[in-house]
């Protein structure tokens, strides 16, 4: 597979928002996005006209943190979305089954000091970052809660377990946002850090784009960066060159060492 050049015009950017746009805190509530970075996607946005956000957190948490940005979005892995021109849509929900939910995680928290149970649209995430020992008693909790609820499903990240009441993920959000304009047409690329956002790197590789992988760990992505600060560094370079782009800048975006084309085939037949 020959190494893509970036053409911002020619380009649909999708951006995971924790451990990606903005560092990872122990309290999601704490979470800040540096100033510059929002500068960087913003000035992308005037120069590309599709980038897209493409998130855990919910689509209104996502606006006041790059506020005054607002950009097309995903909140919820994939459970609700924003597009271009505004209109927001959403996956259907009992609003009885969320209630009951969320206040079965809200007590299961309470009882163990350091969770944090965490309500969005939708679904109910439970954060252990500041109690991991107790991250297999929390995925065994959340698991349970899944059975409990007709179409409910699991979403593992980084020292959080959600349960979500609905079915999409941040792949279909992917796909969903390519069959329409501005990125319909245009080459795509995800950089995210998370076991979520494999979803995503499965349907962009499935899409011939480039996913790229923040951090270590296995990953269906082409391309993997060390961390977020060369993200970032990745970022600035992309908007400071004229022309063509390179995916790969060494030291900062490195091929994946496992990127053949019989794991991108393994990973587009899912």
């Amino acid at each position: 597979m020959t190494d893509l050049a970036l053409d911002p015009t020619e380009t649909a950017f999708f951006f995971d928002f924790d451990g990606t746009l903005a560092p990872i805190v122990d309290e999601p509530s704490h979470v800040r996005i540096d100033a510059d970075v929002v500068a960087l996607v913003r000035r992308l946005q005037e120069v590309s006209g599709a980038v897209a956000v493409i998130s855990g957190r919910s689509i209104a948490q996502l606006d006041a943190f790059l506020s005054p940005l607002v950009l097309p979005a995903s909140g919820v892995h994939g459970l609700e979305r924003r597009d271009a021109r505004g209109t927001l849509s959403s996956a259907s929900f009992d609003p009885e089954h969320l209630t009951e939910l969320a206040g079965a995680v809200a007590a299961f928290a309470r009882d163990r000091p350091g969770l944090i149970a965490e309500v969005k649209p939708g679904s109910v995430a439970l954060h252990y970052r500041k109690a991991p020992e107790k991250a297999a008693e929390c995925i065994a909790f959340a698991g349970l809660q899944a059975k409990r609820f007709p179409g409910a499903a699991l979403a593992h990240g980084k020292q959080v377990v959600e349960i979500k009441l609905g079915g999409r993920d941040k792949g279909d959000a992917v796909l969903a946002f390519m069959g329409e304009s501005p990125f319909q047409g245009r080459t795509p690329i995800f950089i995210g850090d998370d076991v979520t956002d494999e979803d995503a790197f499965r349907r962009v590789v499935e899409l011939g784009g480039v996913a790229i992988k923040i951090g270590d760990g296995a990953t269906l992505a082409t391309h993997r960066t060390a961390d977020i600060t060369s993200f970032h560094r990745w970022l600035a370079r992309l908007e400071e060159t004229d022309g063509p782009f390179p995916v790969v800048q060494p030291g900062l975006v490195e091929r994946c060492e496992d990127a053949t084309p019989a794991r991108m085939a393994s990973a587009a037949e899912g």
